[in-house]
């Protein structure tokens, strides 16, 4: 959707100075993975995914996508469990993100991960019939996401002694330019920089129009299609 611009305050600018200044050169935080790219075997995924609570215990995980309480009001496909899978390297940093904050009594709680190619192509159906097809056009969903490779991650901040959420002033998956991470003031612009930088110093890039969005600069070759499966029974 689109609404009237938003002036960036000082501050705004003054994050976006910061961010480059303290991560490594930014790689694209949501663009389209290229059409041809092809799918990985199941193999891949065995060598390169991993539940991001093998790295540190302690995460919160909330995958939207795997209950109703998301944006098109049902479980996506492939999502079959409250689990949190990344690219091995990936999360090896988000830990050391956790690690960092944890000295400060703070925390992330992950809305998704890894996200499964029919999960992607479920919400670009979504908008197809709903008509709201503007929200691809505007960068707001992709039909070729990051999260496919593995190496984005959609999370906020909380306090570790009661896992309450820092006000980010909008709610996850807010497809307005109020989620911009600039288009804030106060707090909640604090809480937003402050999120941003944790994740720049371990080399996470942010995306401007969510506040809540990071990638990591790996490529692969390959998206993933595996579906997130609930752990093995012992």
């Amino acid at each position: 959707m689109t609404t009237t611009l938003v002036r960036l305050s000082l501050s705004g600018v003054a994050l976006a100075a910061l961010i480059a200044c303290s991560r490594p050169p930014r790689a694209p935080a949501r663009v389209n993975v290229a059409s041809d790219v092809p799918l990985a075997t199941a193999r891949d995924a065995d060598t390169l995914l991993i539940d991001v609570l093998a790295f540190d215990r302690t995460f919160v995980i909330d995958m939207r996508y795997a209950t109703p309480n998301n944006f098109t009001g049902a479980v996506l496909p492939g999502y079959e469990a409250n689990r949190a899978w990344l690219h091995r390297d990936v999360a090896r940093s988000l830990a050391r993100v956790q690690r960092t904050l944890a000295k400060e009594g703070l925390g992330l709680k992950l809305f998704d991960a890894y996200r499964p190619v029919r999960a992607t192509q479920a919400m670009v159906a979504w908008t197809q019939r709903t008509g709201r097809t503007a929200l691809v056009r505007d960068g707001y969903i992709a039909d070729r996401s990051r999260h496919n490779l593995g190496v984005a991650v959609d999370l906020t901040l909380i306090t570790l002694a009661d896992g309450r959420e820092l006000d980010m002033g909008t709610p996850f998956d807010t497809f307005s330019e109020v989620a911009h991470t600039a288009n804030a003031t106060g707090a909640v612009l604090a809480n937003r920089q402050r999120l941003a930088r944790a994740m720049a110093a371990e080399g996470f890039a942010p995306y401007d129009k969510e506040w809540w969005h990071f990638s990591y600069p790996i490529e692969l070759p390959r998206r993933f299609d595996l579906p997130i499966v609930p752990l093995p029974s012992r």
